[in-house]
């Protein structure tokens, strides 16, 4: 009992093995808490010859970077033959990278014996581009279809010097450029400068007849602009799929034309006519004017007579003869008309 007693009086004043049993505590519980969630990945790179040290997956969870990623693509590198860098793999993560499809293409590069390293592999996952894809691409071409069907348009129209509309569709068989694929040019490029070519081509042929008769024109013509230049692709061969004839684009332009021409020629004698009818109004309107000016003038012979009658001018004889050559001349005007009016001038 009074040993039981002194035991915490001892305790208090030789506090050291207390303190180690707490750090051995902790030690303990840390080396456990880094068996259980990184003991499986570091027996995993272990065995498969890869040199991880604990302290890296320490590292790894401080800066938020999952290790498994990490030495799964390592293990994926090594195993291939690549020499692929702990640290540069947490780079390209932290980087916001794909580790996993960087490491797959250099893998698959190596074992096609394409020359990339993995900086550059890292350069063209990092600008957007889908570097495996890339790589599978330059192992195996692919086939590009001009026009893209995606765009809503099956054919690219165009009209020979004849005025026939060409329907034509093209595949172009690419291979990506590594060189060039950052910063190159993408499909749309492509496509693009394949359709200018095309409508090019059939645009200078001097009737339709020729493409039909030579389609391999179109891809001679359209491979010697070097249509790949600036890309991403390497254009291997430009084969015309189809070419369909479509309308008549001359003969309907010139009967537009024709149209548009006889309403302007309506439009101008219609304006001829309108000026025509305002002609006639107006010499009807002179017309007019030079009556009312007859009849004021002949308005102003009685006051010429009554003044000539009365300054002694004009006799009383003279002016009954006058009167007598007005009658007579009212008469033959009257036996003028009537024939006009459908009557007989002799009486008949």
């Amino acid at each position: 009992m009074q040993q039981l007693l002194s035991w915490p009086v001892l305790a208090e004043t030789n506090p050291l093995p207390i303190a180690i049993a707490v750090v051995l505590v902790l030690i303990a519980l840390f080396i456990l808490i880094l068996v259980l969630n990184f003991g499986n990945l570091w027996l995993q790179a272990w065995s498969s010859k890869c040199r991880v040290p604990i302290t890296a997956f320490v590292g790894m969870w401080l800066r938020k970077v999952n290790p498994r990623v990490i030495v799964e693509s390592l293990i994926m590198g090594m195993k291939a033959g690549v020499q692929v860098n702990v640290d540069k793999l947490e780079a390209h993560y932290l980087a916001r990278g794909n580790v996993r499809n960087v490491v797959q293409a250099l893998v698959a590069a190596n074992k096609a014996a394409i020359p990339l390293n993995f900086e550059r592999a890292a350069a063209i996952d990092l600008a957007g581009r889908d570097v495996l894809d890339a790589v599978r691409t330059s192992v195996l071409p692919k086939v590009i279809d001009c026009p893209n069907p995606e765009s809503g348009k099956s054919t690219i129209d165009a009209v020979a010097k004849d005025g026939i509309q060409l329907k034509a569709r093209a595949r172009v068989t690419v291979r990506t450029n590594l060189d060039q694929l950052v910063g190159g040019a993408t499909e749309e490029t492509i496509v693009a400068r394949v359709g200018e070519g095309i409508v090019t081509t059939i645009g200078s042929a001097l009737t339709h007849k020729q493409i039909l008769e030579n389609p391999d024109l179109i891809s001679k013509r359209v491979l010697e602009k070097g249509l790949d230049a600036g890309t991403a692709y390497e254009i291997l061969s430009i084969d015309t799929a189809d070419v369909d004839v479509g309308e008549n684009i001359g003969a309907k332009l010139q009967a537009e034309q024709a149209e548009a021409d006889k309403r302007i020629a309506q439009a101008k004698a219609e304006e001829r006519r309108a000026m025509a009818v305002a002609r006639e109004q107006e010499m009807h309107a002179l017309a007019q004017e030079n009556r009312a000016k007859v009849i004021l003038a002949e308005a102003e012979i009685p006051k010429a007579l009554s003044d000539a009658l009365r300054s002694g001018n004009l006799g009383v004889i003279d002016y009954y003869n006058l009167r007598n050559i007005q009658a007579d001349t009212s008469m033959r005007e009257s036996i003028g008309r009537r024939p006009a009016e459908g009557g007989d001038p002799i009486g008949g």
